[in-house]
Parts: C-alpha cells; structure tokens; sequence
C-alpha cells in the first residue's frame, strides 16, 4: 500500500496514524493539484486532494476513513471497535464541527492564506474563530480535567483527530495555555513520537514560510 501525503493538517493526520500504528506503507509526498499531476491523481481522487491510500482494489481518500481502514488492518483498537466506538466517533463529529472547525478558521487566516500569497489575514474572521476555539476548549478543558484521554484510558484516533491543528499552532497562535488540562492532553500527544514527528525520515518539502 502506499500512502499519498503533504505536510498540511489533514494528510499529516493520516500520516501519523500510519507511523503510530506501524502500517505497512510507503510514503509519497504528492502534489495532486500541479497541472503535470492531475491526470494520475484524478482516479484516485477525484477532489485532487491528499492524503490518499492507495491500496489493491479501489483507493481509500479522507484521513478518517483511511485511520479507520490501517487501524482494522493492524489489528488495533487505536479506531475502537468495541463498546466504546460510539463515544470516538461522538467526539470526531463534535470536534470537526467544532474545536477543528475553530482552529482551521484561525489557522487558515493566520497560516495558510498568508503561506499561500491567497490574500490578507481577515482579522474579523480570526476573531469568529477565537469566539468558537474558547467555547470548545471550555468543554474540552471540563472533560478532559478528569480523565488522560478522550476515550477509556488509552490515545485513540479521537485524540488525534481532534488536535489535528495544534501542530500548527506556531502560526494560528490559539492560547492552549488558558487551559490546563487541554494543555496537558497536547503535550502529552506531544509525547507520542509519531504524533510529535510523523514526516521524520521522508522525503517532505517543509512547508512555504509565513512572511514576516
């Protein structure tokens, strides 16, 4: 199998998963946008958009489907599959519509908009995202004052879905710090080699930098 990347949120989230749960993959960095790579790409995905598992059969596209797939072929509960499913897949839904929908607000102004030359930092559209970041990390700050981790007492991919964006926080600039045990559960991620640094050893253009 082989797993189509780039260094952006949600193909490093399919990455990571790959290296936490030691998936037997290689690695490409695509880029299935470019004009030279559109007609490889397109049946394989036809959003041209990474990360993309290629796999015999038809491929698999969308980080959370392909978590689920690598978690079922390594024979792991990281993707649960017993009583506890429901409860990870609550908190991907919330955290999508949510937290991660906050922090790529956020980010998308004060990142990838400036990286990408797409235009000016709005910051009437970072405020909304703080506004929706401080209501989500509320609750996430009450839930996770009791307990190590999302679900039961063990990382699952509920975990690493929902902090898909704080790897990027060098440029979103959300203030983890104002809560506590939202900041523990994100350095404690951070204590996961795979999750701190999923691209080591590949071959990965960094990202463009943000102009000063």
């Amino acid at each position: 199998m082989k797993l189509y990347f780039s260094r952006n949120p949600n193909p490093r989230l399919a990455v990571a998963v790959a290296r936490h749960l030691r998936s037997d993959v290689t690695f490409e960095y695509a880029s299935p946008q470019s004009s030279s790579e559109k007609a490889r790409f397109r049946p394989l995905n036809p959003n041209l958009l990474v990360p993309i598992l290629e796999r015999p059969g038809r491929a698999l596209w969308e980080a959370d489907a392909i978590a689920c797939y690598l978690s079922r072929q390594a024979g792991s509960n990281f993707w649960r599959t017993d009583d506890d499913e429901p409860e990870m897949i609550r908190w991907i839904s919330w955290g999508k519509e949510n937290f991660v929908r906050a922090a790529d607000i956020v980010h998308w102004e004060r990142g990838t908009k400036l990286r990408y030359g797409i235009g000016a930092c709005d910051e009437a559209m970072v405020e909304e995202g703080m506004r929706a970041f401080r209501d989500a990390a509320r609750l996430l700050e009450a839930e996770l004052s009791g307990r190590a981790w999302l679900v039961g007492d063990a990382v699952s991919y509920a975990d690493f879905r929902m902090a898909t964006f704080l790897p990027y926080n060098d440029a979103a600039r959300l203030p983890i710090a104002d809560y506590p045990a939202l900041k523990r559960w994100a350095e404690q991620l951070e204590g996961i080699n795979a999750w701190r640094d999923p691209f080591e050893g590949l071959t990965a253009p960094a990202l463009p930098p943000i102009p000063g």
